[in-house]
Protein backbone atom coordinates (compact mmCIF):
# COMPACT_ATOMS: atom_id res chain seq x y z
CA UNK A 1 0.00 0.00 0.00
CA UNK A 2 1.15 3.43 -0.39
CA UNK A 3 -0.30 6.29 0.48
CA UNK A 4 -1.20 9.02 -2.26
CA UNK A 5 -2.48 11.77 -0.36
CA UNK A 6 -2.56 13.21 3.27
CA UNK A 7 -3.87 16.72 3.98
CA UNK A 8 -4.36 17.69 7.59
CA UNK A 9 -7.97 18.16 8.73
CA UNK A 10 -8.70 19.22 11.79
CA UNK A 11 -7.17 20.08 15.57
CA UNK A 12 -9.97 18.59 18.45
CA UNK A 13 -9.98 19.81 21.81
CA UNK A 14 -11.88 16.43 23.28
CA UNK A 15 -13.01 13.42 20.90
CA UNK A 16 -16.55 14.70 20.94
CA UNK A 17 -15.01 17.83 18.43
CA UNK A 18 -13.30 15.49 16.06
CA UNK A 19 -14.44 14.70 12.61
CA UNK A 20 -17.66 12.34 11.89
CA UNK A 21 -16.45 8.78 12.70
CA UNK A 22 -17.44 7.90 8.93
CA UNK A 23 -14.24 5.97 8.19
CA UNK A 24 -11.00 3.81 9.11
CA UNK A 25 -9.07 5.88 11.59
CA UNK A 26 -5.26 5.13 13.31
CA UNK A 27 -4.06 6.89 16.01
CA UNK A 28 -0.54 7.57 16.58
CA UNK A 29 0.79 8.25 19.88
CA UNK A 30 4.27 7.77 22.13
CA UNK A 31 6.63 9.86 24.81
CA UNK A 32 7.15 13.35 24.28
CA UNK A 33 10.33 13.63 21.63
CA UNK A 34 9.76 9.99 20.74
CA UNK A 35 9.74 10.92 16.83
CA UNK A 36 6.11 10.44 15.88
CA UNK A 37 5.80 13.82 13.96
CA UNK A 38 8.88 12.65 11.60
CA UNK A 39 7.17 9.32 11.50
CA UNK A 40 3.97 10.49 10.50
CA UNK A 41 5.18 12.30 7.70
CA UNK A 42 7.75 9.54 6.28
CA UNK A 43 4.65 7.46 6.15
CA UNK A 44 2.53 10.09 3.84
CA UNK A 45 5.74 11.10 2.03
CA UNK A 46 5.59 14.29 2.81
CA UNK A 47 8.03 15.88 5.29
CA UNK A 48 6.23 19.02 6.18
CA UNK A 49 2.74 17.28 7.42
CA UNK A 50 3.00 16.49 10.76
CA UNK A 51 5.02 19.75 12.68
CA UNK A 52 8.36 18.54 14.16
CA UNK A 53 10.02 20.15 17.37
CA UNK A 54 12.29 19.95 19.04
CA UNK A 55 10.87 20.36 22.41
CA UNK A 56 8.84 18.04 24.24
CA UNK A 57 4.99 18.20 24.27
CA UNK A 58 4.66 20.21 20.65
CA UNK A 59 1.61 18.56 19.90
CA UNK A 60 -1.34 19.65 22.55
CA UNK A 61 -4.84 18.79 20.48
CA UNK A 62 -6.35 15.82 18.81
CA UNK A 63 -5.11 15.90 15.53
CA UNK A 64 -6.89 14.71 12.26
CA UNK A 65 -5.09 14.24 8.67
CA UNK A 66 -7.13 13.03 5.89
CA UNK A 67 -5.77 10.34 3.82
CA UNK A 68 -6.07 8.89 0.41
CA UNK A 69 -4.33 5.46 -0.23
CA UNK A 70 -3.92 2.78 -2.75
CA UNK A 71 -3.57 -0.99 -2.88
CA UNK A 72 -2.34 -3.18 -6.10
CA UNK A 73 -4.61 -5.67 -3.91
CA UNK A 74 -7.83 -3.42 -4.61
CA UNK A 75 -9.20 -1.19 -7.11
CA UNK A 76 -10.51 1.56 -5.42
CA UNK A 77 -8.47 3.42 -3.44
CA UNK A 78 -9.00 3.73 0.33
CA UNK A 79 -9.92 6.58 2.49
CA UNK A 80 -9.21 6.75 6.27
CA UNK A 81 -7.97 9.73 9.45
CA UNK A 82 -4.79 9.12 10.47
CA UNK A 83 -4.57 10.68 13.86
CA UNK A 84 -1.45 12.38 15.65
CA UNK A 85 -2.26 12.28 19.65
CA UNK A 86 -0.13 14.13 22.41
CA UNK A 87 3.05 12.45 23.81
CA UNK A 88 2.51 11.41 26.93
CA UNK A 89 5.15 11.58 29.51
CA UNK A 90 7.93 14.43 30.27
CA UNK A 91 6.21 17.56 29.20
CA UNK A 92 7.44 21.39 30.45
CA UNK A 93 3.99 21.80 31.40
CA UNK A 94 1.76 22.50 34.62
CA UNK A 95 -0.06 19.80 36.44
CA UNK A 96 -3.10 21.19 35.07
CA UNK A 97 -2.36 20.80 31.83
CA UNK A 98 -1.05 17.22 32.12
CA UNK A 99 -3.96 16.22 33.55
CA UNK A 100 -6.12 17.80 30.59
CA UNK A 101 -4.32 15.85 27.99
CA UNK A 102 -4.46 12.59 29.86
CA UNK A 103 -9.00 12.92 30.02
CA UNK A 104 -8.61 14.47 26.28
CA UNK A 105 -6.43 11.37 25.69
CA UNK A 106 -8.57 8.55 27.55
CA UNK A 107 -11.92 10.12 26.46
CA UNK A 108 -10.36 10.16 22.56
CA UNK A 109 -9.12 6.36 22.86
CA UNK A 110 -11.74 4.69 25.23
CA UNK A 111 -15.09 6.66 22.80
CA UNK A 112 -14.23 6.87 19.50
CA UNK A 113 -16.23 4.40 17.62
CA UNK A 114 -13.94 4.35 14.03
CA UNK A 115 -10.69 3.87 16.15
CA UNK A 116 -8.94 1.08 14.13
CA UNK A 117 -6.00 0.57 16.16
CA UNK A 118 -3.44 2.52 17.92
CA UNK A 119 0.46 2.95 16.87
CA UNK A 120 2.21 3.29 20.85
CA UNK A 121 5.98 4.61 19.77
CA UNK A 122 8.95 3.86 21.72
CA UNK A 123 12.44 5.19 21.12
CA UNK A 124 14.66 2.18 19.38
CA UNK A 125 17.77 3.33 21.42
CA UNK A 126 16.20 2.88 25.32
CA UNK A 127 15.56 -0.28 27.24
CA UNK A 128 12.16 -0.66 28.00
CA UNK A 129 10.79 2.55 29.77
CA UNK A 130 7.91 1.91 32.48
CA UNK A 131 5.72 4.87 30.96
CA UNK A 132 5.83 2.62 28.04
CA UNK A 133 4.68 -0.41 29.31
CA UNK A 134 1.99 1.19 31.81
CA UNK A 135 0.52 3.01 29.04
CA UNK A 136 0.23 0.02 26.69
CA UNK A 137 -1.24 -2.08 30.08
CA UNK A 138 -4.00 0.01 29.93
CA UNK A 139 -4.68 -0.08 26.40
CA UNK A 140 -5.13 -3.73 26.97
CA UNK A 141 -6.76 -3.07 30.30
CA UNK A 142 -9.76 -0.96 27.76
CA UNK A 143 -9.51 -3.63 25.09
CA UNK A 144 -7.78 -1.22 22.51
CA UNK A 145 -6.02 -2.79 19.44
CA UNK A 146 -2.80 -1.73 19.43
CA UNK A 147 0.83 -2.42 17.70
CA UNK A 148 4.24 -0.80 18.66
CA UNK A 149 6.15 1.21 16.71
CA UNK A 150 10.16 0.94 17.68
CA UNK A 151 11.36 4.54 16.13
CA UNK A 152 15.36 6.04 15.56
CA UNK A 153 16.67 2.81 14.84
CA UNK A 154 19.37 4.52 12.84
CA UNK A 155 20.69 6.29 15.44
CA UNK A 156 21.78 3.19 17.76
CA UNK A 157 23.93 0.09 16.77
CA UNK A 158 22.05 -2.50 15.74
CA UNK A 159 22.44 -5.09 18.19
CA UNK A 160 21.40 -2.69 20.56
CA UNK A 161 17.91 -2.19 18.96
CA UNK A 162 17.67 -6.13 19.22
CA UNK A 163 18.43 -6.11 22.39
CA UNK A 164 15.74 -3.69 23.74
CA UNK A 165 13.28 -5.25 21.14
CA UNK A 166 13.80 -8.71 22.43
CA UNK A 167 13.61 -6.94 26.11
CA UNK A 168 10.08 -5.23 25.62
CA UNK A 169 8.88 -8.49 24.28
CA UNK A 170 10.50 -10.61 27.14
CA UNK A 171 8.79 -8.00 29.71
CA UNK A 172 5.51 -7.73 27.98
CA UNK A 173 5.18 -11.67 27.91
CA UNK A 174 4.73 -11.52 31.37
CA UNK A 175 1.44 -9.97 31.49
CA UNK A 176 -0.06 -10.79 28.04
CA UNK A 177 -0.48 -13.87 26.56
CA UNK A 178 -0.48 -12.99 23.14
CA UNK A 179 2.12 -9.60 21.66
CA UNK A 180 0.65 -6.95 19.63
CA UNK A 181 2.58 -6.55 16.23
CA UNK A 182 6.06 -5.05 16.33
CA UNK A 183 7.94 -2.70 14.11
CA UNK A 184 10.99 -1.55 13.82
CA UNK A 185 11.64 1.83 11.98
CA UNK A 186 13.61 4.85 10.91
CA UNK A 187 12.23 8.19 10.06
CA UNK A 188 15.79 9.23 8.62
CA UNK A 189 16.74 6.13 6.25
CA UNK A 190 12.64 5.17 5.76
CA UNK A 191 13.42 1.54 7.54
CA UNK A 192 10.27 -0.19 8.52
CA UNK A 193 8.02 2.05 6.19
CA UNK A 194 6.54 -0.30 3.68
CA UNK A 195 5.94 -3.21 7.15
CA UNK A 196 3.95 -0.14 8.96
CA UNK A 197 2.13 0.32 5.38
CA UNK A 198 1.12 -3.39 4.74
CA UNK A 199 -0.23 -3.59 8.21
CA UNK A 200 -2.41 -0.69 7.72
CA UNK A 201 -3.66 -2.15 4.73
CA UNK A 202 -3.94 -5.38 6.22
CA UNK A 203 -6.41 -3.78 9.10
CA UNK A 204 -8.18 -1.65 6.07
CA UNK A 205 -8.96 -5.14 4.12
CA UNK A 206 -10.00 -6.85 6.92
CA UNK A 207 -13.81 -7.28 7.72
CA UNK A 208 -14.68 -6.72 11.59
CA UNK A 209 -16.48 -9.26 13.39
CA UNK A 210 -19.72 -9.17 14.09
Amino acid sequence: MEITKATYLLSSPSFNKCPDPDRAEFAFIGRSNVGKSSLINMLCNNTSLAKTSASPGKTQMINHFDIVSRSKKVKEPFKWYLVDLPGYGYAKVSQSSRRMWEQMIEGYLRKRENLVSVFVLVDARHEPQKKDLEFMQQLGDWEIPFAVIFTKSDKEKPGVVKRNVEAMATLMREHWQFLPPFFVTSSTKKGGKQDVLDYLEQCLTTEPED
